[in-house]
C-alpha cells in the first residue's frame, strides 16, 4: 500500500474515532447547561448550529447547492420532514439525558441499525437473509424483555431509533451534503426556534444572559457540538472504507452506555442487561452477516477482474463480441459469491450515512457499494441508520 494510502486511511481512523468519540461523550455537555429545560436547549441548538454551519459555507464559498434545492420543492419539502424529525430526536435525547435516562438513550442507538432493517421491509419490500431475519427476531426478544423489565415500552430509546432511522431515510432521499444538509435543516428550525426563545426571554424564563457570561458561552457553543462531529465524520468518510465506518458507529452508544452506568450511575438491574445482551447479539449477528457479504462481493469483483480477457489492439476483433464475453463472465461466476439484488446491508445502511455527509460526488468504497442493494432513482443503499448528518 503506497505511503499517502496509509496517511490517508490513518487520518480518516482519527476523524472516525473523533466523530463518534464526540457522539459518545455529548451526553457530559447537556447538564452544563441547566437550569435551562430541554426546549430551551434544543431552542438553542437549532439557532447557533445555523450560525455556525453559514460560516463554514461562507469560508468553503459552497453556495451554489442553495438555490437549486428552492427550485425543487419536492427537496425542500423532504429537507422540512427531515428537520421535524431531528428536532423530535434532539429534543428527545436532550430530555433524557438531562433526565437520567442515558443508559436508555444509548440503547436507541443501539437498536437504531434493526430498526432502520425493520422499515427497509416494511417500507421499501426489502428481501432479508436468514441471518437478518434472525437479528431482527432477537432485538424485538430484547424490547420484549426491556419492556416486561421496564413496565412500560422503552420509549425513549423506541422514539430515538425510530426519528433517527427515519431521518436518515429522508436524508437518503434528498441526496444532499451533510453540511449543506444541516444548514437547510437548521434554516427552516431557525425562525421557530428563535420566536420560541424571544417568547420565554420576554415571559422571564430565559436562562441565556441571566445566569453569567459562561452559561451564554456554552449555550451558544451548542453549534459547534452539533457541527464539529459532522465535519469529523465527514473527512473519515471519504478516507476509510465503509465497512470500517460501519464498526465505529458503535462506539458512540458503548461511550454513551458506559457513562449511563459509570459517571452518572444509573441502575442496571438484571433484566435491562438482559435486554441489552439480547440486542449486543442481534447486533454481532448483522455485523458478521454484513462482513461476510462484503467479503464475498470482493471476491466476485476480484474474479471477474482476473477473467475479463486482456485488452485487444484496435481492429483485431469486432466490436460485438464484448456483450458475449460479459454474459460468459456473468455465467461463470458462482452464485454463492454474487451480491444479492435486495437485502439491506449494515454496510449499505452505514453508505447512507456517508453520502448524506460528504454528498454525491464523492468516491465510494467500491466493495461497500457493491454489496448495496440499489435504491429508487439508481443510488446503492435505499435506507439509513448509521450516522446521517448530526447525531445526538
Amino acid at each position: 500500500m503506497p505511503v499517502e494510502s496509509k496517511s490517508e486511511q490513518r487520518t480518516g481512523l482519527l476523524n472516525g474515532f473523533a466523530a463518534y468519540g464526540m457522539w459518545g461523550l455529548v451526553p457530559l455537555f447537556w447538564p452544563l447547561l441547566q437550569p435551562a429545560g430541554a426546549t430551551e436547549i434544543l431552542a438553542h441548538r437549532m439557532v447557533w448550529s445555523l450560525g455556525f454551519v453559514v460560516v463554514a459555507l461562507a469560508v468553503t464559498r459552497r453556495w451554489a447547492w442553495a438555490g437549486e434545492l428552492l427550485r425543487q420543492p419536492r427537496r425542500l419539502g423532504l429537507i422540512t420532514v427531515a428537520a421535524a424529525v431531528i428536532t423530535v430526536n434532539w429534543g428527545v435525547y436532550i430530555w433524557a439525558v438531562n433526565s437520567g435516562h442515558v443508559v436508555e438513550a444509548s440503547l436507541g442507538y443501539f437498536i437504531n441499525p434493526l430498526v432502520t432493517i425493520a422499515m427497509g421491509v416494511l417500507l421499501l419490500k426489502e428481501r432479508l437473509r436468514p441471518a437478518q431475519w434472525a437479528a431482527v427476531g432477537v432485538g424485538l426478544a430484547a424490547v420484549l424483555v426491556l419492556t416486561i423489565g421496564y413496565g412500560r415500552p422503552p420509549w425513549i430509546s423506541l422514539c430515538l431509533a425510530f426519528s433517527f432511522a427515519t431521518y436518515g431515510l429522508v436524508k437518503k432521499k434528498v441526496n444532499l451534503g451533510g453540511v449543506e444538509s444541516l444548514a437547510a435543516e437548521t434554516a427552516i428550525q431557525f425562525l421557530p426556534a428563535l420566536g420560541y426563545l424571544l417568547w420565554l426571554s420576554a415571559r422571564g424564563g430565559a436562562t441565556f444572559g441571566g445566569e453569567g457570561v459562561g452559561h451564554a458561552v456554552l449555550l451558544a457553543a451548542t453549534g459547534v457540538v452539533t457541527a464539529a462531529p459532522l465535519v469529523c465524520f465527514g473527512a473519515a468518510a471519504i478516507r476509510v472504507p465503509l465497512s470500517t465506518l460501519g464498526l465505529l458507529q458503535y462506539l458512540a452508544p458503548v461511550l454513551q452506555f458506559l457513562l449511563g452506568i459509570l459517571y452518572f450511575h444509573e441502575a442496571m438491574p438484571a433484566e435491562r442487561w438482559a435486554g441489552f445482551a439480547l440486542v449486543w447479539a442481534a447486533l454481532s449477528l448483522l455485523t458478521w452477516d454484513a462482513l461476510r457479504t462484503a467479503r464475498r462481493s470482493r471476491v466476485a469483483l476480484r474474479r471477474a477482474a482476473a477473467a475479463a480477457p486482456a485488452t485487444a489492439p484496435p481492429g483485431s476483433a469486432p466490436l460485438e463480441a464484448a456483450p458475449r464475453n460479459a454474459e460468459a463472465r456473468d455465467s461463470s461466476a458462482p452464485a454463492s459469491a454474487a451480491p444479492e439484488s435486495a437485502p439491506l446491508e449494515a454496510v449499505s445502511v452505514e453508505s447512507v450515512a456517508v453520502e448524506a455527509v460528504r454528498g454525491p460526488s464523492a468516491p465510494r468504497d467500491s466493495a461497500a457499494v457493491q454489496s448495496a442493494p440499489a435504491a429508487p432513482g439508481g443510488s446503492a443503499g435505499r435506507s439509513s441508520g448509521g450516522a446521517p448528518g448530526p447525531r445526538p
